[in-house]
């Protein structure tokens, strides 16, 4: 069977469906090929199901905050398969809406494993042979796990959102946001959990205030933290996993659960002869058009390692689809700087902008204002709750260069203050905001005293 199309997408994540079904919008015939789950990774076993177990981590503590506003909440329990067995039909809920947007726009849907065969084909299963002027890769990525003795008895983050049972005892290796999220999730559970990471301080890539108040709030909520420490091995004894570490002590749990990074899904991807240029991260190099090295072959999303967030899937999505079929060319590349972003850890993480250190790197010069409390609602309670703020102005022009926030809400006051920033907004804009009191977002129009920081004082001060 052949059947011949304007674009052929292989994956069925947020970058691949929404590319697909905006391409069909512009008239192109579409086909789509999806051999694992509709909704790619976020979906699935990443973004929703990961936040819909971060509520339900945090009603322990609403529970207990409960108390001090008057209410006798007693005694309650916690029943796993429920939180479970409720998240997975949502999430089959959400399954069946892509399948019907696809349909909706008249995309062609193929269930099963995509191959390029050539610039211009597509195999399904080996068996259906699809034509296409396009193709475009947008299988996203997958859970690494290093290989060590004992490699066979850990479990990957996919794992977490179908377990039989919740173990009582865990070990997180990692030092990501995946890592860190589902330590205080499984912390907010009831689980005695240990996470384990082999450098100085998790969280890479985010600015140092934000990552050393939240490994202090994650120890507060009970989380053993134990950094500059790694696995050299596991063995099984009984129902127990026993860790062999680094610094030559062991560590008895009944799961660990891997969150060491992501590669991009490329298996079985490209028929011999037909293989993309890949960087040292094996991800695929692409041009600012998603052009990959294989002419008609463009990629995009996680697979290209660029961001791997869903809304920036999106944005590269609705772009290639104008670029290829639009009557209307975008004026130019998806731009990736201030991408707001958020780690639904205990405390939450919200994010745009520049760090302190890249910051200085850029800007030589910089106003640093911070400011820590105890957020209203948790005063009729001896729950010490606690909110970071930060800003980053650059000092010769006063533009606000970025916001950082660890603390409740920290995402959606943020997606808020993301506007802002990315129209170059000042510090003086800031000042002359009036803020909503009381609320915590109102600290970020009303910080006044803030540090000026040069790059030079800060190297010194390092040495």
């Amino acid at each position: 069977m052949s059947a011949e199309f304007d674009l052929v997408v292989i994956g069925a994540g947020s970058g691949g469906v929404r590319a697909a079904r905006m391409a069909a919008s512009h008239g192109a015939k579409v086909a789509i090929i999806e051999e694992r789950f509709f909704g790619g990774t976020c979906v699935n076993v990443g973004c929703v199901p990961k936040k819909l177990f971060a509520y339900g981590a945090g009603f322990p503590g609403e529970f207990e905050l409960a108390a001090s506003y008057g209410y006798s909440v007693g005694d309650w329990s916690f029943d796993w398969a429920t939180l479970r067995d409720n998240k997975t039909r949502e999430i089959e809920r959400l399954n069946g809406i892509y399948r019907k947007l696809l349909d909706g726009a008249g995309v062609q849907i193929f269930e099963g494993h995509g191959r390029v065969e050539s610039s211009g084909t597509v195999s399904v299963n080996g068996e259906t042979l699809l034509q296409a002027r396009h193709i475009l890769i947008a299988t996203g990525g997958k859970p690494f796990v290093p290989d060590f003795p004992g490699r066979d008895h850990v479990r990957i983050s996919d794992d977490l959102f179908y377990l039989e049972q919740l173990p009582k005892r865990v070990a997180v290796v990692g030092g990501g946001y995946i890592a860190s999220e589902f330590a205080s999730i499984l912390n907010g559970l009831g689980v005695a959990v240990t996470q384990l990471y082999r450098r100085d301080l998790f969280l890479r890539g985010f600015d140092k205030d934000v990552r050393e108040f939240v490994a202090e709030g994650m120890r507060h909520a009970g989380v053993d933290l134990r950094f500059n420490t790694d696995v050299s091995a596991i063995e099984e004894q009984g129902e127990e996993k026993v860790l062999r570490l680094t610094d030559d002590s062991e560590l008895r749990v009944d799961e660990v659960f891997y969150a060491t990074g992501r590669v991009p899904r490329l298996d079985g991807l490209f028929a011999d002869g037909v293989a993309v240029q890949t960087n040292g991260r094996g991800a695929i190099e692409v041009n600012d058009r998603f052009e990959t090295s294989v002419a008609n072959v463009y990629a995009l999303g996680d697979v290209i390692d660029r961001l791997q967030l869903t809304p920036v899937a999106l944005a590269e999505g609705m772009w290639l689809a104008a670029f290829l079929f639009g009557e209307q060319k975008p004026e130019g590349p998806v731009v990736y700087s201030d991408v707001p972003t958020a780690v639904f850890c205990h405390p939450n993480i919200g994010t745009v902008g520049l760090t302190e250190e890249q910051a200085l790197a850029r800007y030589g010069t910089v106003r640093v204002y911070r400011s820590q409390f105890r957020p209203l609602r948790y005063t009729l309670s001896d729950i010490q709750e606690r909110t970071l703020m930060k800003l980053i102005v650059d000092d010769s022009s006063d533009k606000v260069v970025g916001l950082h926030m660890a603390g409740e809400e920290a995402a959606e006051i943020t997606q808020g203050f993301a506007v802002a920033i990315r129209m170059g907004a000042t510090k003086a804009d800031f000042d002359a905001t009036v803020g909503i009191h009381p609320t915590s977002a109102e600290e970020l129009v009303t910080l006044r005293q803030g540090d000026t920081v040069s790059a030079g004082e800060r190297a010194s001060s390092a040495v």
